[in-house]
């Protein structure tokens, strides 16, 4: 049984633009292009903060369909909790694709496979994941604002963004939340 809270607010209404202690920028410059703020939320599992998921657009996005036709969009997890291991997020990001890919991931499994190396080394409480998702090109990561690889594919691309706001997604709140609702 997994309880969930979180704080659905959008980037207008952040207090201070701090969240779970957690400043969020409100506007982030990846590939010299910037992206603004749409909306953050909290990742909690049994009451637990685990980390901070902030989308960032070029025009504000309500949808999933906008986050997806966009040119450009990024997804950045704060972590907040020593809770969160490497193992424990693989194991969660392995979930999300099966959930976003309606349990069939084969297609990008090659793709998920290289960006799952993004996840061995160590995580710790402080960490912050930057997910550059550009349009027909695929997703660049970032760990603590240093470029780590880009792993190609459109589909990739989607089904990762689908993790946080897709029909299954990791937490509906945090969902809500970062569209802005």
């Amino acid at each position: 049984m997994t309880a969930v809270v979180s704080a659905p607010l959008a980037a207008n209404t952040l207090a201070n633009n701090i969240l779970a202690d957690v400043p969020l920028a409100d506007e982030v410059n990846l590939s010299g292009q910037p992206l603004a703020l749409n909306g953050a939320g909290i990742r909690s599992k049994f009451f637990m903060d685990l980390y901070v998921g902030s989308l960032y657009t070029q025009s504000p996005s309500q949808t999933l369909d906008n986050v997806l036709n966009a040119p450009r969009v990024a997804i950045r997890l704060n972590i907040v909790s020593g809770m969160i291991t490497s193992e424990k997020m693989q194991d969660a990001i392995i979930d999300g694709f099966d959930d976003a890919t309606d349990s069939e991931p084969e297609a990008i499994q090659p793709q998920i496979d290289a960006f799952m190396a993004l996840f061995s080394a160590p995580i710790i409480e402080g960490d912050q994941f930057t997910l550059e998702a550009i349009k027909d090109l695929g997703v660049t990561a970032y760990k603590n604002g240093e470029k780590q690889a880009t792993v190609e594919g459109e589909a990739f691309r989607k089904a990762l963004l689908k993790i946080w706001l897709g029909d299954k997604p990791a937490q509906k709140s945090l969902k809500r939340a970062m569209l802005g609702e």
